[in-house]
């Protein structure tokens, strides 16, 4: 298991347009040849938008995005029609395939805060496509076929335990609270890498809530 905190993810955005990112994997002006992906997973983004600010209509490819509001409402449009709102709890997810374009932003009057993951399709190209799960529940786990993925939301008390799946890659992130996995203290923005993951659990040190991806070899 490789733990990765919060601290130790490279710094993006543009704070004075009201934009702080955290990534966790090699971004942009922060190349590391030696974190490009884990599993299917290539990136795993925290972002913070004040309010009225945003991401701008920019392109994507061959990328399955998920996205996983924290607090705020999230706006969504994209260039096949869709314009949604995205809420806490709600499942968000965009396959971009071949191309697509999307907006992302906060038209709130409260800052907002989401995790957004990249995942890497098995077969490149396609037609893209949307979906929205609003309200998911702890019991459902959210499938991406496309990426041979699965994602499994957590939500704990304190004391309550839950067991890992049982995978070739599992990647977990913490959204908030803390959890104790395999004899580490996990904090929120702080990640966790299994190789062959199995007979695991996870145990909420406090209330907490808890983001895991399922992945095959």
């Amino acid at each position: 298991m490789d733990v990765r905190r919060a601290a130790e993810r490279y710094p993006g955005g543009d704070p004075e347009a009201g934009i702080e990112s955290r990534h966790a994997f090699s971004f942009g002006p922060h190349y590391d040849p030696d974190n490009l992906r884990f599993g299917a997973v290539i990136a795993c983004n925290e972002e913070r938008l004040g309010p009225g600010a945003g991401f701008d209509e920019h392109p994507h490819s061959h990328t399955e995005i998920v996205t996983w509001v924290v607090e705020g409402e999230l706006t969504h449009r994209d260039s096949a029609g869709n314009e949604t709102r995205v809420r806490p709890g709600d499942v968000q997810r965009l396959s971009s395939a071949a191309g697509v374009r999307h907006v992302e932003r906060n038209d709130g009057t409260v800052p907002l805060t989401f995790i957004q993951m990249w995942l890497a399709p098995l077969e490149p190209g396609g037609e893209p496509s949307y979906s929205i799960i609003p309200g998911i529940a702890d019991s459902t786990p959210y499938a991406v076929p496309e990426a041979g993925a699965m994602l499994h939301v957590r939500r704990l008390a304190p004391g309550e335990r839950t067991a890992v799946p049982d995978a070739a890659y599992v990647y977990a992130h913490v959204v908030r609270g803390e959890v104790r996995l395999a004899g580490e203290r996990l904090a929120p923005g702080d990640s966790a890498r299994i190789t062959g993951a199995e007979g695991l659990e996870a145990v909420g040190v406090t209330a907490a809530e808890l983001l895991m991806w399922e992945m095959g070899p």
